[in-house]
């Protein structure tokens, strides 16, 4: 996941520039932004909902929310733009008139939307644009400064620090998009964005991917919690025959050291990020497709990275007299030196 880049991204030094908030944590309307933005750019309509209302709620404004859903068309594409203006439609009219409509924007800048888009761009960056991918192909490079500069982010009832957020949140949310996150993450922080927010806004989107999960989250493991730091949340996928759960680790969240004697256990892991290891051997980071094999007697922990959630789906291998021997914590100094 691309969580990672946070430990790349965070240490970078970037002069600061309009509207430096040096704030160490989201507030909740920012927070809502980044999980509506997030939840649109992986097409989820109902965890996009639950965010709209949890925005609406707690001030922001309905037009704020339209901006940033049009601008999802930008990095996601009109379907899922469009889809996420239905939600906000939807929601709007079954809640009526409560809601605070908000300022639209003022009247574009007048002249070359190209001159004055580059302008934006450049300062939103913090130096001009250019490269060899621009020489290649120079109607991306216009389209870019003229339409996503000059109209999208020339239009001011949302500020750049706020878009900005939505768009580390949209990136982050999609695959294969890691040199844009990254640059969006620098461009963030240029706008006043904290390292902590940053990590805060990466923490949402890779939370909202686990209700993409194909089997669901589940409830909490209440009946494991005492063999495990941390929250985690269990569903049984089976209730005969060969065990299958999926197990879903928030982050930080790992079990304790632990034996499954006679039948062992394979871990399918298929969202987040997380470990692996094997008493007497380093760890082993996990990411989704990753298959681990775990032969009976052995003694092993595993569980989510601490920047991002996890969850793989347990198979146990059955076996007569099968049982686990549940052992001692993995000690906050142990889990400190995993990245």
């Amino acid at each position: 996941m691309k969580k990672i880049l946070t430990i790349i991204v965070l240490g970078i030094s970037l002069f600061w520039g309009e509207n430096t908030m040096a704030t160490e944590a989201l507030n909740i309307k920012q927070q809502a932004i980044a999980e509506a933005a997030s939840y649109a750019a992986r097409g989820n309509q109902d965890g996009l909902k639950r965010a709209l209302i949890k925005g609406l709620d707690n001030g922001v404004t309905v037009n704020e929310f339209k901006e940033i859903l049009v601008q999802v068309y930008a990095y996601c594409g009109f379907p899922r733009s469009l889809n996420a203006l239905t939600t906000l439609m939807q929601v709007t009219e079954a809640r009526g008139s409560k809601d605070d409509a908000g300022a639209l924007p003022g009247a574009k800048p007048t002249g070359s939307a190209l001159e004055y888009g580059a302008a934006n761009q450049t300062r939103l960056i913090g130096a001009p644009v250019s490269g060899k991918l621009y020489e290649f192909a120079p109607a991306i490079d216009e389209f870019l400064k003229a339409h996503l500069f000059g109209d999208i982010f020339a239009r001011d009832n949302v500020d750049w620090q706020t878009r900005e957020l939505a768009t580390i949140a949209m990136l982050a949310s999609m695959e294969n998009t890691q040199s844009q996150l990254e640059s969006h993450i620098k461009i963030g922080r240029h706008n006043g964005l904290s390292e902590a927010q940053v990590a805060e806004i990466l923490a949402i989107a890779d939370q909202t991917g686990v209700d993409d999960v194909l089997f669901g989250k589940g409830g909490e493991n209440t009946a494991y919690a005492k063999y495990f730091i941390g929250t985690s949340y269990l569903q049984p996928l089976t209730r005969d025959g060969v065990g299958i759960s999926n197990v879903t680790f928030e982050p930080k969240c790992r079990n304790n050291w632990h034996i499954h004697h006679k039948g062992g256990q394979i871990l399918l892991v298929v969202a987040g990020r997380g470990w692996y290891q094997e008493w007497g051997k380093p760890a082993q980071e996990l990411h989704p497709g990753d298959v681990v094999n775990i032969p009976p007697e052995v003694k092993h922990w595993h569980g989510a990275a601490k920047d991002s959630w996890f969850t793989h789906i347990a198979v146990a291998v059955p076996a007569e007299g099968a049982s686990n021997e549940w052992l001692e914590e993995v000690s906050d100094e142990e889990y400190d030196k995993l990245k």
